[in-house]
């Protein structure tokens, strides 16, 4: 991996990758699409695909339910760029090149990223099959994305995650799940290394430091995606509950099965957020 300092002359040629095969078409909202989720981007009309192999920079990933393409095409009104699966630290990749291809979809264009994941429930209420906003994380990957020199053309050296998760955006959010007669739940999103699933201690501990949700995503994305200047809103599916809640052993089966019987619901909700950004000028 070279330094962070080149990081902009290593974004922007993927990025002129892309714009070749879209003509004049600019994406404004960028997906990332979780566990089982990726299917939504087969939903986008007049769309292109195209392999993260053809895309210089991009890690590709080696996770059942992550396909590892980019497609470009319309939902809703607005033009979408999606990431149809992901990689994740834990492959062996660093938190920067997870979040590389995040960078991508901001310098193509995207004003808005949404990011969705499948995630382990550390709230007992919560069944799975649950949708959850994320309303802040706790970053417990023992690596961050922005580690190393800056780039200054990209993003700010410190950047200010106050506001990680956009609040306006969020509240355009339950407006869209209230219509759709979802009970949407709201809390925070806590990023672990895995592979291995959290032990039954480990869980008690995120539970005390305010975790509702347990994943291996996610937070790199929404870090660079700040630091670019694109706002974020994050979506996870509980999948299951996290170890030592009822006793039972956790699998990807199971993880994979609980995405795909919420997916109708999920897709709804992520069809109903695009026209709504439309609607109220938030891709402007």
């Amino acid at each position: 991996m070279t330094s962070a300092s080149d990081l902009h002359d290593r974004v922007h040629p993927a990025a002129a990758v892309v714009r070749a095969r879209l003509g004049d078409r600019a994406p404004r909202v960028g997906l990332i699409l979780g566990s089982g989720l990726g299917g939504y981007a087969d939903r986008l009309e007049d769309a292109v695909a195209i392999d993260y192999g053809e895309l210089p920079g991009f890690p590709a990933s080696r996770v059942h339910g992550h396909a590892g393409r980019l497609v470009v095409g319309r939902r809703g009104g607005a033009t979408c760029v999606a990431m149809k699966g992901r990689v994740h630290v834990y492959e062996g990749h660093s938190a920067a090149q997870v979040a590389f291809p995040a960078r991508v979809l901001v310098a193509l264009g995207a004003r808005v990223i949404i990011v969705t994941n499948a995630a382990g429930g550390l709230n007992p209420a919560w069944a799975p099959g649950t949708l959850m906003l994320i309303r802040d994380h706790l970053d417990l990957l023992r690596d961050h994305a922005l580690r190393g020199d800056n780039d200054d053309r990209l993003g700010p050296r410190f950047p200010d995650m106050t506001t990680a998760y956009a609040p306006a955006l969020r509240a355009l959010v339950k407006e869209v799940a209230a219509a759709q007669g979802i009970d949407l739940a709201e809390g925070v999103y806590v990023a672990m290394p895995g592979p291995t699933y959290e032990t039954p201690a480990e869980v008690r501990m995120l539970q005390v430091l305010g975790a509702d949700a347990t994943g291996m995503s996610t937070v790199p994305e929404v870090v660079v995606a700040r630091h670019m200047g694109a706002r974020v809103i994050g979506i996870s599916c509980i999948t299951n509950q996290a170890a030592g809640i009822t006793g039972a052993a956790l699998s990807h089966d199971e993880v994979t099965e609980t995405a795909a019987r919420v997916r109708t619901t999920f897709e709804g909700l992520l069809d109903g957020i695009l026209a709504a950004l439309v609607a109220r000028g938030e891709l402007a």
